[in-house]
């Protein structure tokens, strides 16, 4: 019998949100080994990752430094922050550690457009010239803008004379327990802001790099990508415990990405999101992801997540895990194809088949 291959060793970074669920999905991977942890909260460097997340200890403690990081020579260092942290990869890369990333990364279209680096380059040109330099991989995904986006491009291997592929996400966005992502978006401020809409789009134009990655995939060249969106406002004041709505603040939305061929949508990302069901106007939160492909033949499908057998969606905390769970994965099941990739910076149009899937129970 052949010797089992020696597992990936994975540097994680961060406990937030997505942090804290990955470090047990980690544990369960059977190509991922965890070898290290890097916190930016001093309360938990020095400390064990499995306590840090109300776990059990795993024997893996919290550092605080890139030198800690470069030191441990993983193979792969994965980062769950909520927002990038471009100085970190640098040097990561520049060391031969590949990085896959689920902050609001995947084509680098929206970092160079709204986050541009502090030297005024574009961060993509940075960051390809860390891989050169270390013969590293950087990939950014997630559920969606990610999967969501790979689905749709599978569901279309069928269907000739293509009109238009639209991927929408439906869905209540009030167990994502993060209040800066949604301070930064505008949500809790009066719909008639006038600075809400310029904070959704550019905190949420990581979705436009999601139109860009499947045109890429249908060989289509858009012209732009529009944007443009709907307010709904709270019709009372809404208390989720972890964050406060105000009556007359933003409380639902819906967004489109379109990408557009002379004059005409034919590439689109759509985000129909709520906080809560008491907003005007509001809208029919499906819950799920859905792919309409308007063509020759016509495909709906809804990809619709549920919880494995057994467990209590009354309980809060484990409905947001399966957020977490669902944006990670996808990360976490394509660093092995990332590591045997060629170096540079990847989308998902240059991984294989195989590096979406998911695996068998250990």
């Amino acid at each position: 019998m052949t010797a089992p291959a020696p597992r990936i060793r994975v540097f994680q970074v961060a406990t937030g949100n997505v942090g804290t669920e990955m470090i047990g999905r980690i544990a369960g991977h059977p190509d991922l080994e965890l070898v290290g942890l890097h916190c930016y909260s001093p309360d938990k460097i020095g400390r064990d990752a499995g306590e840090i997340v109300g776990a059990d200890p795993i024997g893996v403690i919290a550092t605080g430094t890139v030198a800690e990081i470069i030191a441990a020579a993983p193979d792969v260092l994965t980062f769950h922050g909520v927002f990038p942290d471009e100085e970190l990869y640098v040097q990561v890369l520049e060391a031969g550690i590949n990085i896959v990333t689920t902050a609001d990364w995947i084509t680098g279209f929206h970092r160079n457009t709204n986050h541009p680096h502090p030297s005024g380059r574009k961060t993509t040109e940075i960051l390809a010239e860390a891989c050169e330099k270390g013969g590293s991989t950087f990939y950014g995904t997630g559920m969606n803008p990610g999967a969501a986006q790979v689905i749709a491009v599978a569901q279309s291997m069928d269907v000739a004379d293509i009109e238009n592929v639209t991927v929408t996400e439906s869905v209540d966005v009030s167990c994502h327990h993060s209040a800066e992502t949604w301070q930064a978006v505008g949500y809790g401020r009066r719909v008639d802001d006038p600075t809400i809409p310029d904070s959704l789009r550019r905190y949420t134009e990581v979705f436009a790099d999601s139109v860009y990655l499947m045109a890429d995939c249908f060989d289509l060249e858009l012209d732009e990508v529009a944007f443009s969106y709907e307010l709904g406002a709270c019709t009372k004041d809404v208390d989720l415990g972890w964050y406060f709505l105000p009556a007359g603040s933003l409380g639902a939305n819906y967004i489109k990405y379109q990408g557009m061929v002379d004059g005409v949508a034919r590439v689109e990302t759509h985000l129909e999101w709520q906080m809560t069901p008491f907003t005007d106007p509001a809208w029919d939160i499906k819950g799920c992801y859905i792919t309409h492909i308007a063509g020759d033949p016509s495909v709906y499908s809804k990809h619709m997540i549920f919880p494995k057998a057994g467990v209590d969606l009354s309980d809060p905390s484990s409905f947001a895990s399966i957020g977490m769970t669902v944006t990670g994965m996808p990360a976490l099941n394509a660093i092995s194809s990332v590591v045997a990739a060629r170096p540079g910076i990847l989308t998902s149009a240059d991984l294989p088949l195989r590096g979406f899937a998911g695996r068998f129970k250990r």
